[in-house]
């Protein structure tokens, strides 16, 4: 039966993740009393207690990381104990549903476990592996102890959800874990959210085409490798019949924004910051081709890339580096240039801004795999299917 069900965020608020957001819908149209933690936003969710749509949340003020692992150590030491001292204020629940990283909530979990409460684990990011590919530091100290709180993570946990097949791999040899709780809750797009409107030509500052990235702008995101191969695009291949808007923000973005200005790029590349979702629509309606650029690394070929679900949702098509996982998601619908060869990715968009009829049937193919086998409703079924056998 239902019960009452914790969920505990550290690295965005909620609702603005999205995917938290769909889980906890989920739960509670299953009869579910949903609670969140959660750090406040900068410019939304910033209110320390709110309830919206019959989903009770808890926020506590967070400064973002600053100065490598140092800030890092800072910052996940500040959300743990606000994290705790929140869980301790709700009372008993029936289901702790932790969401990393940082893969240190399971001391949360661990308390309310000895209150007779189940642990979920929700496998966001494999953080070894985002270690290795954000701080150039090789298997240091740090790196030990990160796999030491993944190891002690898998071992508290009753159930472990995975975002893709490659983190479930992940659960069952290198967490131990028995197949039969680990389930994959693939993340997707909230289609109501992302609905195509008429092209705006205005947004592609009078030149024939339009390239849109969205997403996070971290060390590990790539943009560095897009701005690059719109260089190349420019200079080596001769194109100068586009302009190009980058959407999203994160501890890089000044720094690629004087990236741009480096190459020369800043009269045709234009940063957004965050967006309302209103704007966000009307650029990815207008855009051409979609970039995703997140480089090869130990992450991100095993990771899903939300930016490229929500392109597919637009029906738009995409440039990505050849990524396990990018091929998982998108097949058809991108098409892949060898690992972070930004040339190379500069002649896959140069090749389809020449095509619109390749561009239209990969957008096609998206849009049938969004609204088909990547649809949330079979991620609903999952996510239920992870919480029976945690309060079985």
């Amino acid at each position: 039966m239902p019960g009452k069900a914790l969920v505990l965020v550290e690295n965005l608020s909620v609702p603005f993740d999205r995917r938290v957001w769909q889980e906890c819908t989920t739960l509670r149209d299953a009869g579910w009393q949903v609670h969140v933690i959660c750090p406040q936003g900068t410019r939304r969710d910033t209110e320390p207690e709110a309830e919206i749509d019959g989903v009770r949340i808890h926020r506590y003020p967070l400064r973002a990381a600053t100065g490598g692992p140092a800030g890092y150590l800072r910052e996940y030491g500040t959300a743990l104990w606000h994290t705790a001292r929140l869980a301790r204020r709700i009372g008993p629940v029936d289901v702790v549903h932790a969401c990393n990283p940082p893969d240190l909530l399971f001391l949360v979990a661990l308390l309310a476990k000895r209150r007779g409460a189940r642990f979920v684990f929700d496998q966001h990011d494999l953080v070894p592996e985002l270690y290795l590919s954000r701080f150039d530091r090789g298997k240091d100290l740090l790196y030990r102890a990160v796999c030491a709180l993944e190891r002690l993570t898998y071992r508290a946990a009753d159930v472990v959800i995975a975002t893709n097949e490659s983190y479930r791999e992940v659960a069952l040899r290198r967490g131990g874990k028995r197949p039969e709780d680990v389930f994959v809750v693939r993340s997707a797009p909230a289609v109501d959210r992302f609905r195509r409107v008429p092209a705006e030509p205005a947004l592609k500052r009078g030149r024939p085409h339009l390239l849109c990235y969205l997403g996070v702008m971290g060390p590990q995101d790539g943009v560095d490798y897009a701005l690059r191969a719109l260089a190349a695009l420019r200079d080596d291949l001769g194109r100068t019949d586009w302009h190009a808007v980058f959407v999203g923000a994160g501890d890089t973005f000044d720094a690629m924004v004087e990236l741009s200005r480096r190459l020369g790029l800043a009269d045709r590349v234009e940063f957004t910051g965050r967006i309302p979702d209103v704007d966000l629509v009307r650029y990815l309606s207008t855009a051409d081709v979609c970039l995703s650029p997140d480089p090869h690394n130990p992450l991100n070929d095993v990771s899903t890339m939300n930016k490229v679900l929500e392109y597919m949702a637009m029906g738009r098509p995409i440039v990505s580096f050849d990524l396990r996982e990018a091929r998982v998601s998108a097949g058809d619908a991108a098409v892949y240039a060898p690992a972070n060869d930004e040339r190379e990715f500069a002649k896959l968009v140069a090749r389809l801004l020449d095509d619109p009829e390749e561009r239209d049937r990969m957008g096609r193919v998206g849009l049938h795999r969004i609204n088909g086998p990547l649809s949330w409703a079979n991620s609903q079924r999952a996510l239920l299917a992870a919480y029976a056998a945690a309060v079985r």
